[in-house]
């Protein structure tokens, strides 16, 4: 049989049988006195062995232990563990599609920051009534990225913090006036006086919940010079002036 007769034979492609050939696990035919590759049955059974391995799920280094007349492993023992490894794989993906309906089910879960827990979802519900500034959708933003890299204990700690914050009465009026003063701040000047009025709004705004018990801010922090570098200068000054003043009142503290 030529190639391509071989490969028809067996219901794969003449791409595939060479890059087995390459792989080494068919054996390259011997060629006629005209140059022909002349393939054998013997290649038609070892290529539809390869064929049922693959579609069963095994790699190609996997499919080589089977054929290898020195296998550490019989094939009965690569199918267990195959299996097992589906079983894994298949607990995964029922794992993710309950999280996904979840989310679905959810409203507001799915946002312009993308895809985010019941919980943050409420709390963005609650930052609704602000959801024009452009401050606000940066503080969503924040959030979305803390839930994604921060541990579960931290995440929940800092999401039920920000709940409290816009739960609690006039909080909702309070955060508004504060972004509204740091959206002001977009064209203005670091040394802008509102700086101050704007970094004092956001200190009356936070929880003490919010605050770790110990606050530090590490002025050569590569985080905290791309957080910065993300707002506007003067926005920027209000937002290290509020951390500022916070640590100030943690040092007022008992």
């Amino acid at each position: 049989m030529r190639i391509g007769e071989l490969a028809a034979a067996v219901g794969v492609t003449t791409r595939t049988v060479r890059h087995y050939h390459h792989q080494g696990l068919l054996p390259e035919p011997e060629r006629r006195a005209n140059g022909y590759r002349e393939y054998t049955l013997r290649h038609a059974v070892v290529l539809a062995r390869i064929r049922r391995l693959t579609e069963l799920g095994l790699g190609l280094a996997e499919v080589r232990d089977v054929l290898a007349e020195d296998a550490g492993k019989d094939l009965a023992e690569v199918l267990t563990e195959l299996d097992e490894d589906l079983a894994r794989q298949e607990a995964g993906i029922r794992e993710r599609r309950q999280r996904l309906r979840t989310l679905l089910e959810t409203e507001g879960a799915v946002t312009a920051e993308g895809p985010v827990s019941p919980q943050l979802a409420a709390l963005f519900r609650d930052m609704g009534q602000v959801s024009d500034s452009p401050m606000a959708v940066k503080d969503r933003e924040m959030l979305a990225l803390i839930e994604t890299t921060a541990g579960a204990e931290g995440r929940d700690q800092l999401v039920g913090a920000f709940e409290k914050a816009f739960t609690r009465p006039g909080a909702k009026e309070q955060v508004l006036a504060a972004y509204a003063l740091l959206d002001d701040l977009a064209d203005a000047d670091p040394a802008d006086p509102r700086v101050d009025d704007a970094a004092r709004a956001l200190v009356d705004c936070l929880s003490p919940d919010l605050l770790p018990e110990k606050l530090d801010v590490d002025p050569d922090s590569s985080f905290l010079r791309a957080f910065y570098a993300d707002f506007a200068p003067a926005q920027a000054a209000a937002i290290r002036r509020t951390l500022h003043l916070l640590i100030e009142t943690e040092g007022d503290g008992p």
